[in-house]
């Protein structure tokens, strides 16, 4: 069965009565070209389990089960699993898991189903969940490599350099744990149904350690990141005061700013990595003198 082929597609889901999820955001591919490769974009091999994240009807799981050792599938959808034991059929190497992958322990299913493999991650995302998704991806800290097929616009926040318009929260987080590189753009007419927007594939390489070592912590470091891009058109100093005005004061979260060698007029969206770093840690330090 061609996966890829959007007739033998349709006659699949007419067969198990299965209907389009707009609140799960479920858009199938239909060409072919696109799964071969995110797979080889996603590095795997013998020596590999992949985990991927809603399979689908399983093009891209096909591809995936060709090249690693092992395949992982969570998939939310309850309509699913009949349409993949079909598709799947005689694949020894994939295994399905019915579930919310946002509620699983994502360091023991690797523990369990990867043990002695290196563990990678491949997966098109569903764009309503790709957010928290990766960011759970990249809290279990089990992952070389993160590629995922998102929504463009998402892509290119993840990848996006200080002083631009797409860079955010998002940017400091992806880029403090993994280094990013947008790879290839898929149009809407690769799917079914075609979404509005173009997707992206990215390919997020996971540090050893992170891009910066504030001596604050990384928890306050990201809550300084936060409190930086709370008012986007603000500059700094009001950004910074909605979560330590009440603590330091505006001319104490200013005095912060100046020590860092930062103009008083500077917005959240103008620092990077290690100015933030520096950032936190001076903020931090204000504090313990309270």
């Amino acid at each position: 069965m061609n996966l890829c082929d959007i007739r033998e597609v349709r006659a699949l889901l007419g067969r198990h009565g299965f209907h389009f999820s707009k609140s799960l955001g479920q858009n199938f591919l239909v060409a072919d070209w696109v799964p071969r490769q995110i797979a080889e974009a996603g590095g795997g091999d013998q020596t590999c389990g992949v985990l991927e994240v809603g399979p689908g009807i399983g093009c891209l799981t096909r591809e995936l089960c060709q090249q690693a050792a092992k395949v992982v599938s969570v998939e939310l959808d309850p309509a699913l699993p009949p349409v993949l034991a079909e598709t799947m059929a005689g694949a020894g190497n994939f295994t399905l898991i019915s579930g919310d992958i946002l509620r699983l322990d994502v360091p023991a299913l690797v523990e369990e189903h990867f043990r002695g493999l290196t563990p990678l991650v491949c997966a098109n995302l569903p764009y309503n969940v790709a957010s928290p998704v990766l960011k759970a991806l990249v809290e279990a800290k089990r992952f070389r490599t993160i590629t995922v097929m998102v929504q463009r616009e998402v892509a290119l926040r993840i990848a996006a350099r200080p002083d631009t318009r797409d860079y955010g929260v998002l940017s400091v987080y992806m880029q403090y744990h993994t280094r990013p590189e947008i790879l290839f753009d898929v149009p809407p007419e690769c799917f079914l149904p075609a979404p509005k927007v173009t997707s992206s594939v990215i390919r997020c390489q996971v540090r050893e350690t992170p891009a910066v070592s504030p001596a604050c912590g990384e928890e306050f470091f990201f809550r300084t990141v936060k409190a930086a891009f709370a008012l986007r058109r603000k500059t700094l100093c009001n950004s910074l005061c909605t979560a330590f005005g009440s603590q330091l004061g505006k001319d104490g979260v200013a005095e912060a700013i100046a020590r860092c060698g930062l103009s008083p007029t500077v917005r959240g969206e103008a620092l990077g990595m290690e100015a933030f770093a520096s950032l936190a840690d001076c903020l931090w330090g204000a504090l313990a003198k309270k």
